[in-house]
């Protein structure tokens, strides 16, 4: 029997962890949590300073025996969950359902699995922080007073099923904000005026655009413009060069890897965290065995490792030269970071994308690249950019032209994913003399854009920016208000549902601290203040609850029963004829005839893509696997058998 027993939460790490130790350690998983409160009740006593009823998740009974067994065989414990509160918490329940003695529990973290890091954390044990585990402890009975407390009154109120939580809440209250603010911009029109003119005798034309002061607003005035330009002579009355730095992009954080793993790779919030913690547990490479290739997923640090910051820069230099591995000062974190531990980085950074692509599958080797990529670009030196700007005069307006070329590329020679910046013709050729001929002049009718409904990565940028959640929470949120029916998914686009609409007027009526994104911020900055050790959680939570128990008491009261009407699809009713609707099962949409009970026909909802099948014609609808991945069918099958990963292209 070994003389060390580490237990750490994912049995994927005990392969990998295994591999590092001698037989002196024995490797075992607690798969997460091992105590929490009930399900069935709330298991707070409220009148006894909100004192949890913690018990053994149901399932665990045997996992803890055996823990138990194996620990009391051991001379030392080493509790080896992750390196973050809820880690933290974990390691403490353990302890408490396994009875360990204080003298034989270390607590040890890491912030990769790799053979050095889980060695030299095994050289420096410590104790179990109280204060993380406070700071925990009291998210999770506030979460279980405000969930606990608000989701029975939805269910006498709207229908069964439904909830509300804090974070949730002010999220779903911030998106339907966004929505109603949609619904109330009213566009104003504009135009814009665009004159193409050759110079000395060139025949590639130099596109300038009317840069008057004012907005020109309506077809009058830019027909009158557009008439004086097309009599007027052309003059090139000022050319300015200047150059614009972009500074090397900082490593990720949670919320910006999700962001970018949204936008880049169109991977959800959810999925993006799901991969990420494959590479980080550990992945099996050719050569070298299980090891894990990204350090810990759960951050709002952009702090590197001076090893791993030297360890880039030197990889840096050798592949691009010295010129491309700037020396800068480390990135200071923003004011709610708790800066736990690193940024999201490779473990290895010799270790390219291109070396290990045959041990990832598809989604794995595209983040791993995301992340690596990111990860030294933020160790290179910034890009520079050269603009040249063209005023030229004609019939009292100026209008302008200009071109932008890289002058050093910097970081972006290995990480860039921005737009490009469109030229407007061949300025770099233009002169003080250029002799200016007008080819055309153009009038083009716009109207001003209103706010952009929110996107998973933009919803997690402003629930961070607005210090709603943290890392852990932003990706669970939003897929329990998906899961809920709060909220719905168009292409990228998140809106509110009518179901969502009736929960949200609802907390922001009657419960309006909950639904409040300030309030839930300085919630988060108690909670920072319970980790840091200079508050009492049993007094954060003393503060809060008698005003939320004076809410939940006049809501009772207050709030009638509320009908929300389901969905009406273009479907009818084969049987009957009317018009099918949707709703929600436990595998997602279906329709159903709304003559319940009377007519109980159901069929699948076909989500449609809006495209043309190049088969036969018919609609492209989004199917699922059964393991549950999207691809896109026929809605004749099975007389048509077409179907693609990918969507088909529009003709034309």
């Amino acid at each position: 029997m070994a003389d060390n027993l580490i237990i750490v939460e994912s049995p994927a790490k005990v392969k990998t962890i295994k591999k590092f130790l001698g037989s002196n350690y024995d490797v075992e998983a607690s798969g997460g949590h091992v105590r929490d409160l009930p399900k069935s009740k709330m298991g707070i006593d409220i009148e006894n300073g909100f004192a949890p009823n913690y018990i053994t998740i149901r399932g665990k009974g045997d996992l803890v025996s055996d823990l138990r067994k194996k620990a009391k065989k051991a001379k030392t414990v080493y509790l080896a969950t992750d390196p973050d509160r809820e880690g933290e918490a974990i390691a403490w329940h353990l302890k408490e359902a396994l009875s360990l003695p204080d003298a034989a529990t270390k607590r040890i973290t890491f912030n990769e699995i790799t053979k050095t890091a889980v060695k030299e954390s095994l050289k420096n044990p410590r104790s179990l922080d109280e204060d993380l585990i406070d700071a925990q402890q009291a998210r999770r009975v506030l979460d279980r007073l405000v969930g606990y407390s608000i989701s029975p009154l939805l269910w006498r109120k709207v229908k069964r099923g439904l909830s509300a939580g804090r974070v949730q809440s002010a999220t779903l209250c911030m998106i339907a904000s966004r929505d109603e603010e949609i619904a109330a911009f009213v566009p104003e029109e504009y135009w814009t005026i665009d004159a193409a003119v050759t110079a000395d005798g060139k025949k590639k034309p130099v596109t300038l655009h009317v840069n008057d002061k004012e907005k020109i607003p309506d077809k009058e005035t830019a027909d009158r413009i557009a008439a004086e330009l097309r009599g007027a002579a052309y003059a090139v009355s000022d050319i300015r060069t200047t150059q614009k730095v972009k500074k090397a992009p900082l490593p990720y954080t949670t919320s910006t890897l999700q962001q970018d793993a949204s936008r880049v790779l169109n991977l959800s919030p959810q999925k993006t965290m799901r991969v990420a913690q494959q590479l980080y547990e550990g992945i099996s490479l050719k050569g070298n065995g299980t090891v894990g290739i990204i350090t810990y997923l759960r951050t709002d640090s952009v702090r590197i490792a001076d090893e791993a910051d030297a360890a880039a820069r030197d990889y840096v230099g050798g592949r691009f030269g010295e010129a491309y591995a700037a020396k800068r000062a480390g990135a200071a974190n923003k004011g709610r970071s708790q800066d736990a531990h690193e940024a999201i980085r490779p473990t290895d950074v010799t270790r390219t994308p291109e070396m290990i692509k045959d041990s990832l599958d598809r989604d794995q080797l595209r983040l791993y690249r995301l992340i690596w990529n990111r990860f030294v670009a933020s160790r290179m030196a910034d890009s520079v950019a050269e603009t040249v700007t063209v005023k030229v005069t004609a019939a009292g307006h100026v209008l302008t032209a200009s071109s932008t070329r890289t002058a050093f590329d910097g970081f972006k020679a290995i990480y860039d994913y921005e737009e490009k910046e469109k030229k407007d013709g061949p300025v770099e050729s233009l002169t003080q003399d250029s002799v200016l001929e007008l080819q055309e002049v153009t009038a083009d009718q716009h109207f001003t854009s209103g706010p952009a409904h929110y996107t998973e990565a933009s919803l997690v940028h402003a629930m961070e920016e607005c210090g709603i959640g943290r890392p852990s929470t932003y990706a669970p949120t939003i897929a329990l208000l998906l899961g809920r029916h709060y909220i719905a998914k168009e292409g990228r686009n998140l809106f509110v549902t009518e179901l969502g609409e009736a929960v949200n007027k609802i907390m922001v009526d009657h419960f309006p601290n909950i639904a409040d994104q300030k309030f839930t911020a300085r919630m988060e900055d108690g909670l920072d203040r319970v980790a840091e050790g200079t508050e009492d959680w049993h007094s954060l939570i003393g503060g809060f609850y008698p005003g939320f128990a004076a809410d939940l008491e006049k809501a009772e009261a207050a709030i009638g029963k509320i009908k929300v009407a389901d969905e009406v699809s273009d479907v009818p009713c084969e049987r009957c004829g009317r018009m099918m609707v949707i709703k929600y099962g436990p595998h997602g949409k279906f329709l159903a005839c709304p003559g319940f009970p009377e007519c109980r026909n159901t069929k699948p909802y076909l989500e449609k893509t809006g495209l043309s099948c190049p088969k036969c014609g018919g609609d492209v609808i989004v199917r699922k696997t059964q393991k549950g991945r999207r691809y896109y069918g026929c809605s004749n099958y099975p007389d048509c058998d077409y179907m693609s990963w990918s969507l088909p292209k529009k003709e034309g």
